[in-house]
This record gives structure tokens, sequence and C-alpha cells, in this order.
């Protein structure tokens, strides 16, 4: 039987790429880094190169037709991966602008074999192949598709990672032997809607491992690139599914709605509070907080509408709160930079609930989510917050999420888009008008698998935080928006 060859994976150093590569670059594998400008590729492969490059591993950067190596580093070492100590030692830059223009592809091939004789690097970077092509084209040179195969065949026979990074357009893929060739093509793009540019990576294919499928978004900062993998991809699912009537019940800490909910809510369901403006949603997720780290199951709150500091000083409890978050009980995560995506928001969540080992999550408000989602993730708000409650509930937590709903009586609507089958459960506030008041009501609409209350129950808010009262069994069409005591009471008043 023939031994299988083992290809062993370089580190990106390019945080979340390796994930998305299904593990790491193949080491000694020609690839493409591809897109539109200002998507970040040579960025992309300056952040490989200086987290990569060593003295045992040595990099080569080309310039041809692109920035000369001096402009290029001008800019690069910006970021915090830039490392000056590497050049010329570790990392070599070669420009081969005038090779090019005097003696075309073969001459520029040439060039390119005897470096890598001179010096034996193990990483070598092409920028910017496209603009090579262009001008062997206009020269009449050597025919692309042998260059390309003639580059590959030396730089792997001389055990080299290879990049070559190019702008290309999605209609290029097509007929172009370079797409062919390569064993990796990573494609980089910008999404553009109104105000908003959203970066996105794709692996659009990598030889021999299974990368992650589907579009992931990259974030630029001083620190360089950062990829977030889809959540899709990423659910863990529990190896023994748990039985409804097994689950461990977490109460809320709100004597009365712990007992509509027949003890709590079940271990790992997720549950949205749904309610107008001012109506305690807040107050209740908070409760449900705080009686989870009473139990010893630390909490995680993510604020979409103020930032912790802000919400510290407002929250129902706010000195108790401050002093859990001091003792690392509680992480509260402010999320309120515009253009999020799902992912980015997923990240932060799962880093807090690892961080502390937290048991129940709260996310204050998916309105606020949504409101903070770059627009192209705002059209799929369905999809992304399925996603994103599949992947907590994976985690292993258990999930409170607020959501505003306008009062409307024409219509009885659990949540807006219509995104209440998404969860396990729902709990409704609402408000009614009874002999002259403004009343504030509370009632389960479901809970999966679970024996629940179905009454509509007086609620108050007080200094201890929400007070159940009783149930409102004597009066008819309060959800209507206009209620009437029940036949049997007209007749005891009558």
């Amino acid at each position: 039987m023939t031994k299988r060859v083992v290809i062993k994976q370089l580190p990106s150093f390019v945080p979340g790429f390796d994930e998305v590569l299904g593990g790491g670059l193949p080491e000694f594998s020609f690839n493409l880094i591809a897109g539109a400008p200002g998507s970040g590729k040579t960025t992309l492969a300056h952040q490989i190169m200086f987290g990569s490059a060593s003295a045992e591993r040595p990099a080569l950067y080309i310039t041809i037709l692109g920035e000369p190596p001096i402009k290029m580093l001008r800019y690069q070492q910006q970021f915090a991966f830039f490392d000056a100590s590497k050049i010329p030692g570790c990392v070599r830059f070669l420009h081969l602008g005038n090779e090019l223009n005097e003696g075309g592809l073969e001459r520029v091939l040439e060039c390119i074999v005897a470096e890598v004789e001179a010096t034996s690097p193990k990483l070598v970077f092409v920028d910017s192949f496209r603009a090579v092509v262009e001008k062997s084209a206009e020269q009449g040179q050597m025919p692309l598709q042998a260059f390309v195969r003639r580059l590959s065949l030396h730089l792997t026979s001389w055990e080299a990672t290879t990049f070559l990074i190019g702008e290309y357009e999605e209609s290029d893929a097509q007929n172009n032997p370079i797409f062919t060739v390569a064993d990796g093509v990573l494609w980089l793009s910008q999404v553009v809607d109104r105000n908003s540019i959203v970066r996105k990576l794709q692996v659009v294919k990598m030889r021999g491992q299974a990368q992650l499928p589907g579009l992931h978004t990259v974030r630029m900062s001083d620190a360089g690139l950062r990829i977030y993998p889809r959540i899709s991809t990423r659910i863990s699912t529990p190896t023994t599914e748990v039985a409804h009537a097994d689950r461990e019940l977490r109460k809320v800490g709100i004597v009365g709605l712990d007992e509509m909910l027949g003890g709590g809510i079940p271990a790992g369901y997720s549950v949205m509070v749904v309610g107008p403006s001012g109506s305690g949603k807040t107050i209740l997720s908070t409760q449900f907080i705080r009686e989870g780290i009473g139990n010893g199951e630390p909490g995680v709150i993510a604020v979409f509408e103020k930032r912790p500091a802000e919400y510290l000083t407002t929250a129902f409890g706010a000195d108790e709160l401050s002093l859990l978050v001091a003792k690392g009980q509680l992480k509260i995560l402010s999320l309120r930079p515009l253009d999020l995506s799902v992912d980015e928001t997923m990240e932060e969540i799962a880093a807090a609930v690892h961080a502390i080992g937290a048991k129940r999550v709260v996310i204050d408000s998916l309105s606020g989510f949504e409101l903070a989602l770059a627009p192209s993730f705002r059209e799929d708000f369905r999809e992304s917050l399925y996603r994103m409650v599949g992947a907590l509930v994976g985690l292993g937590v258990t999930v409170v999420m607020t959501c505003e709903l306008v009062e409307t009586y024409t219509e009885l609507r659990f949540s807006p888009h219509g995104i209440s089958f998404l969860t396990d459960g729902i709990i409704l506030q609402r408000y009614a008008e009874l002999r002259g008041r403004l009343q504030k009501l509370l009632v389960v609409v479901k809970m999966r698998g679970i024996q629940h209350s179905l009454e509509l129950k007086q609620y108050d808010i007080s200094a201890q935080g929400i007070v159940m009262g009783a149930a409102l069994t004597n009066y008819e069409g309060i959800l209507t928006g206009t209620p009437r005591l029940a036949a049997t009471e007209s007749v005891k008043g009558a």
C-alpha cells in the first residue's frame, strides 16, 4: 500500500485566516491573491510574509510594474505586523520593472529564477502579476500560459511557497490560465452599499484541503487584516441530544415569572423578550443575568445601544453590576460601531463567553444589533440572526434577547421581521388601558417542550426590579386593544 504524502500547513499569521483555509497555507503551494484595487491584497501578502519570514524560512518579495519597494514599505510599515529588523536578512525586495520593459516575460523569468537559486527563499511573492500580463501582451512576448507553468515549476522545485498578487475581476477567472495552474485562489472584494463599505474574502480553491465555503468578513485596522469566518460553518453541536424535560432550568429571578415558565428557562434555550419602549425588557434581562451569577453562572451582556460605562450608570442594579464586572463574573460588551457583520459580533461574544466561562448571554437589543450591521448584512437580517442564535446555543449558553415591538392592535405580532420562529421561547410585554390607567402586562407566548402558563399577568417596575401581579382572568380582548370585563364579571357588577 502506497504511503500517503502529508502536506505541511504553514500558519498565515492573519487572525481567523487559518480557520478559513482549513488549517493553514499548504507548504510549497502556488497561490493567487486576486481582487479589485483597495481590497487589501498587498496588505494580506505582507502580513503573511512578515509573520512567516525567519532565518530558516527567508522571503523574497518581487515588484514589477507596481509600486517600487521604497514606496510600498513607506505605507506597510504603518501596520503592527511590520518588522524592520527582518529586512534585508529574512525579507528581501526585488524590483524588475526595467527587466520587463527591456526583455519581457522571458527576462523577468530569468531574473526570478536566478534570484531564487542565489538566495533559496522559502516564500516568494510577485506583485502585481496582472500588470506583468498586460505589459507582455502589448509587447507580444512569451505566451502567458507558458510563463505561468514555467514559473510554477521552478518555484515548486525549489520548495518555495509562492503567491502571485494581481488585480482581477470575476470575469477574468473563466479563461485565464493562472486560475487553472494555481493550487490556491484567494479572492478579496469590497461591497459598497450606500455609505457602507465591507471587505470580504473567499477561498475559491485550495488544493488538498477542505476550506470553509462562502464569503468571510475582513476588517482592516492598525494591526493589519483580521478574517471573521462565517458562523454557520462553525456551529458546534452537542454530542448527545438532551430531552426538553431533562434540561436543567435557569431561573430568571422574578417571582411569579419563573412559576409561569414552569420553573425557569431550560438550559441551552434562546428566548426573546419582546415589548414596546419602556416596558422593562432590559430590566428583565438584567435580572436574568444577576440571578445566574448568584447561582454560580457567569454572564455576558452584549449592548448595542449604549456603551458599558453608560449602561452601568443607567441599568437596573448598576452598582451591583459594576461589582460583578470587577470580580470577573460579568462581561459587558459594547458593540456599537456601524458596518458590523454578524461574524464579528459572534466572535466578540464567543471570546467573552470563553474568557469567563459564561453560562448566560443577553443581547440588548436586536433592534440595536440590526442598526449596527452594515446595510448588506441588514438585508439578510433573518439569516444573520439565525446563524448567530445557532452559534450561541452551540456554545452551551442560555440566551435572552430583547427586541422592541411597536404596539399595534390591528394584528397580533410577536416580533418584527417575522423572526419569532428562530427562538425557543417568547416572553411578550404589552401595555393596556384598564379602568383608566396604563397597565403593563406580560405573557409567555411559547417555550418549546415546556408546559408553561398562558395567563396574562400584570407587573410593575420597582426599586427591586420587575414585580409580578395577578392574572387578569376577569378581562377579555386585552390583546386586541379593547379590553372588556368578562361576562361573569359584568353580571356580578350588575
